[in-house]
């Protein structure tokens, strides 16, 4: 990233509020007239002071001189506000517009991206939001600055050079020769201190995952009595963190030493060249004053110079990875425009393989049948590739060879809205949005009346909980137990009633009472629908129609329940272990001792 490349990006934000910036390049010139003001009164009046001395004028002259300069230099400082007061407040305003447009853009391009997006090591939570906010507010703070104190100080600093040059060639020359050596020594500044900045840059993205990966793991963390490592870790990084900033202010008081003597050479030059024409005649003492305030001038935006590189150089540093953020075109979701009337649900994998972004292959030649109307187990241990079906199966991401089908055209064709609004989806843990438990289940369909709502959650058997809270609808989801948020999730799949249906393990949390009315519920949902259930629940097993087993990411059985358990395979074993688990056995004795006793 250089300065032009950040001008042009820069550039595409500020176009709309081009009128804006038009006035407030208008006010910065009126400024940069009226900042010259009071070095001409100045010069006029120690030229009209030394005048009055030498002619032995009365003091009542001298009042009236005075009285007269008063109130130019009132009426000047008085404008000179006004036209402060513009800049600054176009300036404030243009920057909070361009900040918010921005905000709005990354927000919406991030929505667009695929899930292999979010999957990256590179885009953790904290990594991505300390990209995004350090990015907005440097190229937000730039623009401001550039409006409000970078355009009218370089405006206020041409004018007096000019002006200067007007009064004596020879004195506008040494101002001229001082700014040349000010950029360098600030360029050299600038290029120093960019190593610095890219450090703490990485150092800000790591203490804000780790503070987001502590907070989410604190219950671990107090339960194995952590907190003193935890504690040691972000002190390590800390540490560091505090060191590059002393190098960096340490060499930056090195460089503004350096140009603070500068600064005062070309001051002191100035002050004997100006004597010298005074001397000599050419100049009236005024001029000494006037050109050294003029100097000033000058000299304003040299000694901001540093100020202004470490902004531009914040902004170039934080806008790489922001911008990385922001034009990852790539990553944007695919999306046919196939749009059928109705879907059956018959879907269809041939010779599928699949590798996640951080390399780990996760299918292999992976070849089933789901058919529509019918409920499809997936079985097999952790890590077999259940979920990823899943996620390939709504388009969350793409094979790396092989084709999906559904209704015999190949998912990529369908459009993606149409395709996951025709489908729903409950997970093992199912995020619950901030907001009311009305709000949260009308996410599944937000035309839905307050009747759908309550209707959705009976079928979800929370209704009655709802309503025993002091707000009922109104409380807040977040006060819910994870099972009842569960249920919440479940009425948002009531409340979409989608032809195809996506269970991972969806009653994973619930106690056995809740799981057995999830599960009524979920069989009269299930009906006439085509269904993918994961689950390591028996009963869910035993009623799906289709079994299709999985084994290190590859299709090793499919068939029924019964037609799988008699071939003493793969799904034999993997059923025997979760009856061994629930001791099928005593179970089964104590419900016959139950029976025989009645």
């Amino acid at each position: 990233m250089n300065l032009w490349v950040l001008y042009k990006k820069i550039l595409v934000f500020v176009k709309p509020y081009r009128y804006l910036v038009l006035g407030t390049l208008l006010l910065t010139l009126i400024g940069s007239l009226m900042a010259q003001v009071n070095a001409y009164v100045l010069r006029y009046t120690v030229d009209e002071v030394s005048r009055l001395l030498d002619e032995h004028k009365s003091l009542q002259e001298g009042a009236t001189l005075l009285l007269a300069i008063s109130a130019i230099l009132l009426s000047k400082e008085l404008i000179y506000a006004l036209i402060q007061f513009g800049q600054k407040f176009y300036g404030t305003k243009l920057r909070i517009l361009i900040s918010q447009d921005i905000s709005q853009q990354v927000v919406d391009k991030i929505l667009t991206y695929k899930m292999a997006f979010y999957t990256s090591s590179e885009n953790e939570s904290g990594k991505l939001q300390t990209r995004i906010d350090m990015g907005i507010s440097s190229l937000t703070r730039l623009v401001q600055n550039f409006f409000i104190d970078i355009l009218p100080l370089f405006a206020n600093s041409i004018m007096a050079l000019v002006l200067m040059f007007s009064a004596n060639f020879y004195v506008g020359m040494v101002s001229l020769c001082i700014i040349p050596i000010y950029f360098y020594i600030s360029q050299l500044q600038a290029k120093k201190l960019s190593g610095f900045r890219r450090n703490m840059r990485s150092y800000r993205e790591t203490k804000n995952s780790g503070i987001i990966g502590l907070i989410e793991s604190i219950t671990v963390i107090k339960s194995f009595v952590r907190e003193p490592l935890e504690a040691q870790k972000h002190k390590e990084i800390q540490d560091e963190m505090t060191s590059n900033q002393m190098s960096t202010r340490k060499l930056s008081f090195v460089f503004e030493s350096i140009k603070g003597f500068l600064e005062q050479i070309g001051v002191v030059v100035i002050i004997i060249l100006t004597t010298y024409f005074v001397l000599n005649g050419s100049m009236s003492i005024g001029a000494i004053m006037f050109h050294i305030m003029l100097f000033n001038n000058v000299s304003a935006p040299i000694r901001q110079l540093h100020r202004i590189y470490d902004e531009v150089n914040d902004a170039m540093i934080y806008s790489e990875s922001f911008f990385e953020v922001l034009d990852a075109e790539h990553q944007t979701e695919s999306s046919g425009t196939y749009v059928p009337e109705k879907i059956k649900g018959t879907i269809t994998m041939q010779h599928v393989d699949f590798r996640y972004p951080d390399g780990t292959k996760a299918l292999h030649d992976v070849s089933l049948v789901v058919p529509h109307g019918k409920i499809t187990a997936l079985v097999g241990l952790s890590g077999a590739g259940k979920s990823t079906i899943i996620n390939l199966l709504d388009k969350f991401y793409q094979p790396a060879s092989g084709t999906i089908t559904l209704d015999g055209i190949d998912l990529q064709e369908f459009d993606t809205e149409f395709l996951r609004k025709n489908t729903g989806l409950v997970l093992q843990k199912n995020h619950i949005f901030k907001g009311t438990i009305a709000e949260n289940i009308l996410y599944g369909n937000p035309q839905a009346t307050m009747e759908d709502v309550a209707e959705a959650a009976k079928k979800a058997y929370i209704h009655e909980q709802i309503m025993e809270l002091p707000k009922g609808y109104d409380a807040q989801a977040s006060l819910l137990s994870g099972g009842q948020q569960q249920r919440i999730a479940i009425a948002r799949l009531f409340l979409k009633n989608p032809p195809i249906i996506f269970l991972d393990e969806p009653t994973a949390s619930l106690d056995a009472i809740a799981t057995e009315q999830i599960k009524r519920s979920l069989d009269a949902i299930k009906k006439d629908r085509t269904v993918i259930i994961i689950s390591h629940s028996i009963s869910q097993i035993i009623d799906a129609e289709n079994v299709i087993v999985l084994e290190r990411g590859r299709v090793v059985e499919q068939g029924t329940h019964e037609e799988l358990y008699h071939n003493k395979s793969v799904y034999f074993d993997i059923f025997n272990a979760m009856a061994s688990s629930l001791n099928i056995d005593k179970i089964a004795k104590t419900v016959a001792d139950e029976t025989a006793e009645h």
